[in-house]
Parts: C-alpha cells; structure tokens; sequence
C-alpha cells in the first residue's frame, strides 16, 4: 500500500509546466536573435563547441530534481513499520451486562444504548490506558482483549446486543472472575474491573468474586443503570413486553444495594448512571486515584516513510547536471557510443528481445494479478505457479498462488501455499494475511478450531485488523455452540442406549413371566415349596435391577434450566 502523508505540497508539481513553457519561449526568442546575425548553418560551422543537446538534458534533469523533492516534501509512505511506545497508564477491563433485561427504557433511549455511550465517551477519555471487553448475561466471553487499539473497541462496542448471549439471565459473578483473568501479567499498574448492570444477579457469588480480584490487586467498579421503580422489558421487533412463567408482565429494577455490596467488597466505588454526564465525571475520577505505570506497547503503523530513496534520486541528478558541460568537451569529440541509426535500433531490438527472454518472477506475479483481478483464476494460477518456479523462495508468489487456488475452491491446496508463505514471509502484516485466509477457509469447513488458532496467529502479527478480530469472536462462539451441540447428540445417544436397554430388560421380563405363565398352567395346581422360592428370588432380583436403574438415573447431572431469561 503507498500513499502521501503531505499530498498537499503536490500541488507544487504545478511549477513544472510553467519552467518548461519559459524555457521554450526563451529558447525560441535566442533562436530569433541568432537570425539576425546570419545564416543558422553558417553559425553553427562557427561554434563547433557549442551543443543544441546539452543544455536541455542539464534543463530536464534540473526539472526531474525538482519534481522528486516535491515529491519528497510529501512524505511517500509505504510498507510497514513496527515501533514499541513507552506509554504511562492503567489497565481496564469493561464488563458489560447484555442481557434481556439491558433492553428496558427507564434511561433514554435504553440501558443498553446508554450503557454504550459511557464506554464510548470512556474510551474517548483514555489516553495511554490499556482497554479490554467482556459482555455477560448467564455466560460470559471475551469481546475484546486487553489493547490500546481504541479504534476496535468502539467498533465491537457497536455491535454488542443481547441476541449474542445463547444463554440468559445475569452471573455478574463469573464476569468479574474472567475480568480477573484477563489482564497482563505486569506488575504495580492500576487494574480496574468496571462492571456496568442494572444488578439482577440471578446466580449469587458476586461478592466473593469481588472480595478475590481485591485481594488480586484489582478495583472492581459497579456502575448501576436503570431506575428502581423498574420498567417493562420490550421483545424487540414485537412491540410486545417480556412475561414470567405466571404470564405476569416482568418489571425489572435497579438492585442497587447489591451494587453497592459489590462495590464495596471489590475495593471500589458504586456509580448510578442517569440521564447525565455526572457519573462519567465521577468514574473519571475514581480512575485517576489508581497507580499508573509505565509499559512498552507494541503500535504496527501500515506505513513506513520512504523519502529516503527519492532524495538520493534527487541528489544523483544533481550531481550529473553538475557534471555535464554546455559545450562539448574535446577529449570526447571522437567517442561514439552508438554509430549510424541502424545499429542504435539493432541494439535496442536486442535489448528487448534479451529482456522479454529473460522474463523474472516479479514479472509472472505482475501478469498474475492482471489475470486474477479479472477474473481468470485458472490462467492467474499458472502464473503464479511460473513465478514460484522462477523463485521458490519469494513469498509473495505463494501467497499470491493460495489466493488463486482460494478462489477455485482448490482449499487444501490453497492451505499449503498459505502455510508456505508464512514460513517465508518476513514482512507481518503479509505474514498476517496469509494466516487470516487460512482461516478463513478452516472457518468455511466448520474446523472452527484450527480457524482460531490461525487468526490468533494473525493477530499476534497485526493486532489492529479489525476483521481478523471479528472472525476469531465469531468463531469462538460457533466453536461452542457445536461442541454443546456435540454433547447433546452423545447424551441424545447415551438416553436413547438406556431407553433401549430398558425397552429390552422389560421385554425380557414379560418374557419370564409369559413363560412362567405357561409352566404353571402346564404344571398341576399345587406349587412345591422350591419353586415357590426361587420364583421369589427371582421377584426380588428384578426389584432391586430397577431401583439401581433409577438410583443411577437420579445420580445423571441435569442440564441447568434458567428459570429467568433477563
């Protein structure tokens, strides 16, 4: 990628033009004024010195001097550059409650939107700070690892809504332990947990998990949002309002006395969030009080200045305008480069054919792109394929190749060149794009979890690519909800197993005493006293096979069964 850092000094590009339109009309009035002394051919048989040729090379490399430190003044930028930033700050983990009960509208325009505005407005406040986000309802996940790109957390923040949690209700306590466990590893920074909910804490434990990330070295801070008196809970898209299991319309308040309780146990200090800015003013506060810290982040900037080449263009042109005379030296009147017209075109028609022979693989690649930015994957690919021939160490041409292979569906080849081209590559940013693809093709077969490990592997290269963050979320979650599916199908087959174990044991019961049937009716109508006991037995054993078979069934973990979903 390239690009201007000061594109407006470009437009001295403009003086260009004007220099050379003076020139030809400074040339044209000389040319005039030599008329007047005489015959041009007889003038120039006079000054056999003096060139028509050297002046306007020396004028048009001055013009092509100017143009690069024009350019130059523009700041051409390309690549990329790695720089590590000593920054002074605290680290932030935001956990934010989604669940259905967020969607009420006691604070214009909801709990939810007015929850996101503070973190916004949060994020606009810091400065050096370390940013991460967690969202919860009865589960909780990482949204955001723990970063200074403050850019991607307003973007996850704007995508956040209840519909993300599969499971419902509020476990603020296992929010505030994965928060715990989300931060660095450094030491003697301030670490804060801020929590934002309207306190419906349907699994407890809230108060123990702060009292644990206290004695951590971390503040937990609760901001409240909502109104006491509560308010209905609307189903989005419905216009209708959440009921309970008696078909009562549920209001949902603002606990705020197991706010307070939270708070106080984690260290920190309790904020109710109203339809104002004093709670951001306050929380801003709070923050200020913890120790900050100095740490070195690692920022990848996309560009990298490159002034540096077109100065030294500049100077070497200067240098030959410097070198070459207006008039013809004596010493080089004899020295012929080149001969008659023909054999400078003979040696030019060489050169090509010399060069068209020789074709590089820069070469292959460029004609490959042209091929695959129209569409022809298949010609692109034989491209590619030439270059890699050509090179096999050019990591551009196997990258280049697994996007050709990609986009024919040729994915397990597309995968080998990928892998190829990381183990060359050692630009990161390309480095990074290769890793994101494969990822993106292990996410398109369901390999959820070889498609993680590759765009963690991407973003450990460039952690400011947005997509490649979205895609591992994305991931992550659809990696779990097919590892419950995959465990509900095996307890699926484990209960319909028993069922039919069971189906089978009673049949062989009624079989038993379908035959004990006939061989009472085929035996006379006095029992003996040893039939009559091992037939008891029998009873008895039976009875104890089904007390066992429920005992065990009773004993069987019971999935949990969230009686509030907001």
């Amino acid at each position: 990628m390239f690009r201007f850092a000061d594109p407006i000094y470009l437009y001295l590009l403009a003086v260009i033009p004007v220099l050379a339109l003076i020139r030809f009309l400074t040339y044209r009035n000389q040319k005039k004024r030599l008329r007047k002394f005489g015959d041009p051919k007889l003038l120039r048989s006079l000054m056999p010195d003096v060139s028509r040729f050297r002046p306007a090379v020396k004028f048009w490399m001055l013009q092509a001097a100017l143009a690069l430190l024009i350019v130059m003044l523009a700041r051409p930028q390309f690549g990329t550059k790695i720089s590590n930033e000593q920054r002074v700050g605290i680290e932030t983990i935001i956990a934010m409650d989604i669940s259905n009960s967020m969607l009420a509208e006691d604070i214009v325009p909801s709990r939810l939107d007015r929850s996101k505005m503070m973190v916004e407005n949060l994020v606009d406040h810091f400065t050096n700070d370390k940013i991460g986000l967690i969202v919860f309802a009865g589960d909780a996940f990482v949204q955001l690892p723990i970063t200074s790109d403050y850019v991607s957390a307003k973007m996850f923040l704007s995508s956040i809504d209840p519909s993300m949690m599969a499971t419902q209700g509020t476990d603020i306590a296992r929010a505030i332990d994965m928060a715990s466990h989300s931060f660095t590893q450094e030491e003697g920074i301030g670490k804060a947990i801020i929590v934002i909910t309207d306190g419906e804490d349907h699994e407890g434990g809230a108060l123990e998990a702060a009292e644990a990330a206290k004695k951590a070295g971390m503040r937990v801070y609760v901001l409240g949002v909502g109104s006491t008196q509560g308010a209905p809970i609307p189903i989005p898209g419905t216009g209708d309002y959440m009921k309970d299991n008696t078909g009562n319309t549920v209001m949902s308040a603002l606990n705020e006395d197991m706010c307070r309780q939270v708070a106080q146990a984690g260290g920190g200090a309790y904020i109710h969030v109203e339809n104002n800015s004093a709670a951001q003013d306050q929380l801003d506060n709070e923050l200020n009080k913890l120790s900050k810290k100095e740490t070195t982040s690692t920022v990848y900037s996309e560009f990298d200045e490159q002034f540096q080449a077109v100065a030294i263009l500049a100077l070497l042109l200067l240098i030959l305008e410097i070198c070459i005379y207006d008039r013809r030296s004596p010493l080089l009147k004899r020295l012929s480069l080149f001969g008659s017209k023909k054999k400078v075109a003979t040696m030019l028609l060489l050169l090509v054919a010399m060069t068209a022979s020789a074709q590089t693989d820069r070469q292959y690649i460029r004609e490959g792109n042209k091929q695959f930015r129209v569409g022809q994957y298949d010609k692109a690919e034989v491209s590619y394929r030439k270059a890699v021939e050509k090179n096999p160490k050019n990591p551009q041409a196997a990258y280049n190749l697994g996007n050709a292979l990609m986009a024919q569906k040729k994915d397990s080849a597309a995968v080998q060149q990928f892998e190829q081209a990381t183990r060359i590559e050692t630009n990161p940013l390309r480095k990074a794009a290769a890793y994101h693809n494969m990822g993106v093709i292990c996410q398109t077969h369901k390999m959820y979890g070889e498609a993680i490990e590759a765009y963690k592997n991407a973003l450990r290269l460039n952690p400011n690519d947005n997509e490649t963050r979205y895609n591992l979320v994305l991931c992550q979650r659809q990696k779990k909800k097919q590892d419950q599916n995959q465990q509900q199908n095996q307890n699926n087959k484990d209960d319909q197993k028993k069922d039919n174990q069971k189906k089978d044991d009673q049949k062989d019961q009624n079989k038993d005493k379908k035959d004990d049937k006939q061989q009472q009716q085929q035996q006379k109508p006095q029992m003996s006293k040893d039939n009559a006991e091992q037939l008891l037995n029998a009873a008895i054993q039976n009875e104890k096979m089904t007390q066992d078979k429920m005992k065990k069934q009773q004993q069987k973990p019971q999935r949990r069964n969230v009686l509030k979903n907001w």
